[in-house]
């Protein structure tokens, strides 16, 4: 049913949006006060005071070790040190910041621009952390659900500890909302966002695999060639200036990732502190990412009803993230919000469980590390073994959550085969449809948004759900 605009509903649901952004922000302050030790003494090059007060970020030390406090291009040849190895939407943003950081403290020395150097990007990741929380509420919302889940994106304790490390929430942020306005049939500006995320971090160009396999089996492949022409479009006019002017620069990032060993965090580097090398482990690693894929793609296309685009993204980026080379603490971040999407619908009685215990694992896992890098031994005795099986909690309950979320593809429809009795749900171009069938419009009206749980759009396998959902 159509609301009006300024009924007690829509009130209460600002208010509702309202306090997941306040919590959002209070995540922020505390994660700032979380960073005060390494703000106060001045960013230290000296990695001992960053580890040993887990106060790390990579902000601060680009800002000084690239040349950005200097005015120097990061991916120009006189960088100090070598080029970004960053995807150039990333190193694009790093400079916006330091050239405003400049402006606003000429003549300012090293310490007093590093530290608002450090404040300029809080500011701006903040930004995005709210753009992203308020992205995941929309999207919970036009799938039925009341929205309150999107407390465990903008609460959750790895946003405290690990949102200001990098710069990833870029990219976060541009995913969730991709998947948003797919959800309102504009496949183009989904691709958009996503060549944009995917010109800040890799991963959002991962999702083009869940719609394809979504647009496939639904015989939709317009709306997927669209948000192909998109993503190439957005993806190629970021890089393209910077690849022509800069081209060794520009290759850094695809030269640093192919030829990297397996780095802390990940599955092969714990393997290897405990004694097991895995040979040939740039073969390795993408042949077993290729076969997750293969695996997931075959599950989703058996399901008894089309995954949601949600399911498909938390699933190929988990597996991204059990067998990549290499896990920074915030990587969780690339998860969180596809972690909520993907139990759309659900009780959060059922939900919480699962998400207490990744994050109990994840926040481990960032304690384990910062005390790893802080030992010239690499916790070689007791402290050792405890870093090895925090990294083996945190993949166990990626894993679990990943379990969990195939589980629910599987039964999401009981005795329904992959075929036919209730329609698909319309994808970007065709109209939707009421229960009783009836067409609507394509898209939610300024008085509908977020208020119409007959929406459902990528988070929403069919127009009628399975009635665990809404519970």
């Amino acid at each position: 049913m159509t609301r009006v605009i300024g009924t007690g509903n829509d009130r209460g649901h600002s208010g509702r949006v309202g306090v997941a952004l306040g919590v959002a922000v209070v995540a922020f302050v505390v994660g700032y006060v979380q960073k005060l030790p390494c703000d106060l003494a001045g960013w230290p090059s000296d990695r001992q005071v960053e580890y040993t007060r887990y106060c790390y970020s990579d902000i601060p030390l680009l800002f000084r070790e690239r040349g950005l406090i200097a005015g120097i291009f990061p991916y120009a040849p006189q960088a100090w040190q070598h080029p970004l190895e960053y995807p150039v939407l990333t190193g694009d943003l790093m400079d916006l910041t330091a050239r405003l950081t400049r402006a606003l403290a000429p003549g300012g020395g090293d310490t007093q621009l590093v530290r608002l150097y450090f404040g300029v990007n809080v500011l701006v990741l903040l930004g995005l952390a709210l753009a992203t929380v308020a992205g995941v509420r929309t999207l919970l919302r036009r799938a039925g659900d009341s929205g309150t889940a999107a407390l465990l994106v903008a609460g959750a304790p790895v946003l405290v500890l690990t949102a200001t490390i990098n710069w990833d929430l870029l990219a976060v942020a541009a995913g969730v909302l991709a998947l948003l306005v797919w959800d309102r049939d504009r496949p183009m500006l989904a691709g958009v966002l996503l060549g944009l995320g995917g010109a800040a971090k890799l991963f959002p160009l991962f999702i083009l695999g869940p719609l394809l396999l979504i647009c496939w089996r639904q015989r939709r492949m317009r709306a997927f060639g669209s948000a192909v022409a998109g993503a190439a479009m957005s993806w190629a006019i970021v890089n393209a200036p910077v690849a022509l002017r800069y081209p060794d620069g520009w290759l850094e990032f695809y030269r640093f990732n192919t030829l990297r060993s397996g780095e802390v965090g990940s599955l092969w580097y714990a393997l290897s502190r405990m004694g097991y090398d895995v040979p040939a482990l740039n073969v390795v690693a993408p042949l077993s990412l290729l076969l997750l894929w293969a695996g997931i793609a075959l599950l989703a296309w058996r399901a008894p009803r089309p995954p949601t685009p949600a399911q498909l993204t938390f699933l190929v980026i988990a597996a991204f993230l059990l067998t990549n080379k290499v896990y920074s603490p915030q990587y969780v971040l690339w998860l969180l919000p596809f972690a909520v999407l993907a139990r759309a619908g659900r009780p959060l009685p059922r939900v919480l469980p699962a998400w207490a215990l990744w994050q109990a694992a994840e926040v481990w896992y960032w304690v384990m590390v910062w005390r790893h890098l802080a030992d010239g031994h690499y916790l070689l005795g007791a402290d050792g073994v405890l870093y090895v099986a925090a990294t083996f909690a945190r993949l166990a309950t990626t894993g679990y959550l990943a379990v969990r979320v195939l589980h629910e593809m599987a039964v999401d429809s009981p005795g329904h085969s992959r075929g036919d009795t209730h329609p698909p749900t319309p994808a970007p171009g065709a109209k939707h449809t009421d229960l009783k069938g009836l067409p609507r419009s394509n898209g939610p009206s300024l008085a509908t948004l977020d208020t119409d749980a007959s929406a459902a759009g990528p988070l929403a396998s069919r127009n009628e759900r399975s009635a665990d959902n809404f519970t």
